[in-house]
Order: C-alpha cells, then sequence, then structure tokens
C-alpha cells in the first residue's frame, strides 16, 4: 500500500492489533475513555441508548458496563468495529457526518477523540444533535487549534512515541469557542474544561510501554487550560409546547 497522508483512517487498519495492547501506541486513549465515561451518568431509564460516535475499537466499552445503557457504536473501519463488538458494543459502520440513527434516538452521545479527525465539522455537530434526544447529553474531548496543541501532539508527541505518526492533522483541530457555538447553533449549550494526562502515567508510560500486572499506568485529570486537551458536556434543550 503507499504511504497514506495525515489523518487517513486506513491507518486505523494498520494499528489494529495495537487497539487493546497494554501500554501500545494508543494507551492515551484509554485514560481518555476512562475519563469521558466520568461525565456520563447512570441510565435514566431501561433500554437507554448511548452513541458512542467514532467508537473505534469499543474502548468506552469497559467503562460504561455497569451503566445501563444501550452501547452503540459507529465507526468508518470494520477492523475497530469488529474489535468493538467482541467487547458488546453493537457496532454499526457509518461516517459520523452522517450518522446512520434515526433522530432524537440516543440519550446520550460520546464523540471522544474524533472531532479533530472529521473534515466537516459543522455536519458533525449537526448529526450528533440531531440524534440526541431533547434533554439528552453529549459528552466529547478533542484537541485545541493552537501552536502548543500541534506541538505536543504532532511535533513532540509523534517524536516521542505518545501518539502513533501520521494520525493527526493539525488543521483539523478545533478551537472551543468555535465548538461551543456550533454546538449552540443546535440547541445545546456545552461547557468545556482542560484535561491533561497525570504526569507520573505518563513517564511510566514512555518508559515502561507495558502494563505491570495489569494495572492503568495513568489517567486524565482536568486542568483549567484548554490549550492543548479539552472535554465538553452540554445537553440538549428540551422541547416547549
Amino acid at each position: 500500500m503507499p504511504s497514506l497522508s495525515r489523518n487517513d483512517p486506513r491507518q486505523y487498519d494498520d494499528l489494529a492489533d495495537q487497539w487493546w495492547r497494554p501500554g501500545g501506541v494508543f494507551e492515551l486513549l484509554h485514560w481518555l475513555a476512562e475519563a469521558r465515561a466520568r461525565l456520563i451518568p447512570p441510565a435514566s431509564r431501561p433500554g437507554a441508548i448511548l452513541l458512542d460516535a467514532g467508537a473505534g475499537a469499543g474502548l468506552l466499552a469497559p467503562h460504561v458496563a455497569g451503566k445501563g445503557y444501550v452501547h452503540v457504536g459507529v465507526d468508518l473501519r470494520q477492523s475497530g468495529l469488529n474489535l468493538a463488538a467482541a467487547r458488546g458494543v453493537r457496532v454499526i459502520r457509518g461516517d459520523v457526518t452522517a450518522l446512520p440513527l434515526a433522530s432524537a434516538s440516543a440519550d446520550v452521545v460520546a464523540a471522544g477523540e474524533i472531532l479533530e479527525h472529521v473534515t466537516d465539522l459543522p455536519a458533525t455537530v449537526a448529526e450528533i444533535t440531531r440524534v440526541l434526544k431533547p434533554g439528552g447529553l453529549v459528552v466529547l474531548d478533542t484537541l485545541n487549534d493552537t501552536v502548543l496543541s500541534r506541538f505536543v501532539t504532532i511535533t513532540a508527541g509523534e517524536a516521542i512515541g505518545v501518539a502513533p505518526k501520521g494520525l493527526h492533522d493539525g488543521a483539523l483541530f478545533v478551537d472551543p469557542r468555535r465548538l461551543t457555538a456550533e454546538f449552540a447553533r443546535h440547541g445545546v449549550r456545552l461547557e468545556v474544561r482542560g484535561a491533561r494526562p497525570s504526569a507520573p502515567g505518563l513517564l511510566r508510560w514512555l518508559l515502561l510501554h507495558h502494563q505491570p500486572n495489569g494495572r492503568p499506568l495513568g489517567r486524565i485529570l482536568p486542568t483549567r487550560s484548554t490549550a492543548v486537551l479539552y472535554q465538553g458536556r452540554g445537553r440538549k434543550e428540551e422541547e416547549t409546547a
């Protein structure tokens, strides 16, 4: 196969064996999935739908398994969806800019580490909010459109192995002001906060490249600065009579 351009989703097929490898190249995504799950409350009704938009290999699954949701994962790459299905996720192959779900069908939409990969942010936000029920919750995390974020994620991150080479295109990183404005257009008041990996965990990952005794190497912590990584949480407005 010829060399792929930055942000080409086919790269995930080549890295499929890394999704669930302890201490592998996707280690940080496991920490992010756990942090994302902390923003998701238990289901408020039987059969509540949690849509995992850009589900990858279903890394969110173990962290929401006891919360009472029907966990539905949408992603472009079948290689990741096969792994997600093996962990109990109901998978659908599809594009986050044209989600294959009915309008107002999801109680929660989780969009983790996907928004910095889409080439049409307005269409993606429109789809997330379309499938979300009135009163439904959206949770997300993504990378900020800053020089610092591009340096940490691409220039330095790829050099030291924190991020796989070629998976990110800094031109697609997302300014939180732009993102909150897009969600506001569709009736969701998004609140954002900065996030960062724990320093000891990050150091252990870089030095060890495995999880001793199967224990997580680190976690994602809230921080004041949104300059590199940030989380978002918001509810869709209820319908009025």
